[in-house]
């Protein structure tokens, strides 16, 4: 019973974090050039499995309140999300190759109906799908990986995350 309740605390707790990052940051969060802070985040299932939904619904309510792109970002960015929290925490022994599901997910998702659901967006998907990767590795290696390395160290010390 405890084992779920903290669980649940801990994908309660990174899906706000996710909200709130995705709120601070919006007018970089949402456009053909992303640099979305909150998907940082993506990268804490590494540490804990609680984090994979709770990246996913906060990008489904990041996207609901503050997105503006309609249903198919709120559907497939949310799908696109999900998946790279599972693909992270399948990479979680090799911590330096984390950041690729999610690198990889969004530029190709992400990238691919962003040129179909923004007005006047006129570029080659490819493109399109190389602006959310670039974007993608700026916030992951730049901030993300250094991030889940400091709180990786810090759990082994003081046991944040107890099922990692």
């Amino acid at each position: 019973m405890m084992k779920s309740i903290r669980y649940l605390a801990t994908g309660g707790v990174v899906a706000a974090l996710y909200v709130a990052l995705t709120g601070m940051f919006a007018p970089i969060s949402f456009s053909g050039l992303q640099f979305r802070v909150s998907e940082v985040l993506v990268l804490l299932p590494v540490l804990t499995s609680a984090a994979i939904p709770g990246v996913a619904l906060g990008c489904l309510l990041s996207n609901l309140l503050f997105g503006g792109l309609g249903l198919v970002d709120i559907v497939f960015g949310t799908l696109a999300t999900l998946l790279a929290a599972v693909g992270t925490r399948m990479l979680r022994r090799w911590i330096a190759f984390s950041p690729v599901p999610p690198l990889v997910l969004n530029a190709l998702i992400v990238g691919t109906y962003l040129t179909m659901i923004i007005p006047d967006y006129n570029v080659p998907v490819w493109l399109s799908m190389l602006y959310v990767g670039i974007g993608e590795i700026v916030v992951l290696y730049v901030v993300g990986l250094p991030l889940i390395l400091v709180l990786k160290r810090v759990d082994a010390r003081h046991r944040l995350f107890p099922e990692s």
